[in-house]
């Protein structure tokens, strides 16, 4: 039996471990949407009290592993005092990505360069991957279909009926 409850409390810890890394990817990444969703309006206290203890592991964890001891401490610190009005609430960097327009006319003109200093200079990519998604799935109606099945075909490794093999 005590094999059995040891075997449920770590499968519980690593299902908190899995929601804190949803949650923090999550707040990371500025996704609101997927950051409420990780926090269940239905907690109870004693789930909201393991969701703040694996959160706290994880944080201790990295600071552990970022910080020397005696720097560790002063950066808690000011991290404390940096803490945001409203609770639950992501900050995201959305002015700070580049115009979609402006990257999407470098990759037409190939321009490498221009493409890697855009990408280099956005501190959050999730709303510029966020902006192409919008602009693709604006341009797939005038995609002939027989070219999206194509493409599709080649995004998922599979070999077009008909053609041969591909050679390695």
């Amino acid at each position: 039996m005590t094999a059995e409850m040891t075997q449920l409390h770590v499968s519980e810890a690593g299902e908190a471990k899995a929601r804190v890394a949803s949650l923090l990817l999550a707040y990371r990444h500025g996704n609101q949407q997927a950051f409420d969703d990780c926090l269940a309006r239905d907690t109870t206290p004693e789930e909201a009290r393991e969701l703040v203890t694996a959160l706290a592991w994880v944080a201790n964890e990295a600071v552990r592993t970022a910080y020397r001891p005696d720097v560790a401490d002063r950066v808690l610190r000011h991290l404390a005092r940096r803490v945001p009005d409203e609770p639950g609430w992501v900050e995201t960097d959305e002015e700070g990505a580049p115009d979609v327009a402006v990257l999407l006319e470098a990759v037409w003109r190939g321009d490498t360069e221009a493409v890697r200093g855009l990408v280099r200079a956005t501190p959050d990519t999730t709303f510029v991957l966020g902006k192409l998604l919008y602009a693709v799935a604006r341009l797939l109606p005038s995609v002939p279909r027989a070219e999206l099945r194509r493409v599709l075909t080649d995004l998922r490794g599979e070999r077009p009926p008909g053609l041969p093999g591909r050679r390695c």
